[in-house]
């Protein structure tokens, strides 16, 4: 991918971060040292969003292995500022693979959080979730709070999110695929119109979300009705 750099090779996939997560990590660390006035929070606030991008990378790999099951190749894994993606070479060709390929990845977190949260409670230091904070919780417990993010995010059913691919796969066992798309499609505009009016009020990332999942379905049902406009091309 072009302004990218090659910076590791895991399970046969080449790991690519786009120039721009550079442009996010300068960001943070500036951010860190304005407000706290040290290079070491600057350094802090940097190797947190490095953590939290190889969970990201764990999260894509277990796309790309499980997809590897149904014998579909990834071409590569891309880190973006927004996160990551992992680039198959094809979809899956039936829903309950395209169901397993889409659920590998939070599964992925769980797995991590559940670790993180065994070892935390090994050496009494587990806080429950709604008292972590961004700012103050240790390291290990700021790592598993994103993480459970991440599975609940990546869950919401609305493309171009996990959830949305999981409830098409659900769906399309009982429905047509261009059906089943559609109807994930509405559903996940829906609840980006919600997220964007309950942005307007109270939150304006919300709304940010909102663009992005609006964007997402767009996209998903475009793309599935050019698929198949190509296969009717005698």
């Amino acid at each position: 991918m072009r302004w990218s750099l090659k910076i590791a090779k895991l399970a046969g996939i080449d790991i690519f971060i786009h120039f721009t997560f550079f442009i996010l990590l300068t960001w943070v660390g500036f951010i860190q040292w304005k407000l706290n006035g040290s290079i070491g929070a600057a350094f802090s606030g940097i190797v947190f969003i490095l953590a939290i991008f190889s969970c990201v990378v764990l999260h894509e790999l277990g796309h790309a292995l499980a997809a590897r099951k149904y014998g579909i190749k990834t071409r590569d894994i891309i880190l973006l500022p927004i996160g990551g993606v992992a680039r198959l070479e094809k979809m899956p060709s039936q829903p309950i693979q395209e169901l397993w390929v889409a659920l590998a990845g939070p599964a992925v977190n769980v797995v991590i959080a559940a670790l993180l949260a065994i070892y935390l409670w090994v050496i009494n230091s587990l806080t429950p979730d709604n008292q972590i904070t961004m700012s103050t919780s240790a390291f290990a417990e700021r790592i598993m709070g994103v993480n459970i993010f991440l599975v609940v995010f990546n869950m919401i059913p609305a493309f171009p999110m996990d959830g949305g691919r999981v409830l098409r796969a659900l769906l399309a066992t009982r429905l047509a695929y261009i059906k089943a798309t559609q109807v994930s499609a509405s559903l996940g505009q829906g609840i980006a119109l919600l997220f964007g009016i309950i942005g307007l009020i109270y939150n304006p990332i919300l709304l940010l979300i909102a663009i992005f999942v609006w964007m997402g379905a767009a996209q998903e049902t475009r793309m599935i009705r050019a698929k198949l406009a190509v296969r009717r091309i005698p």
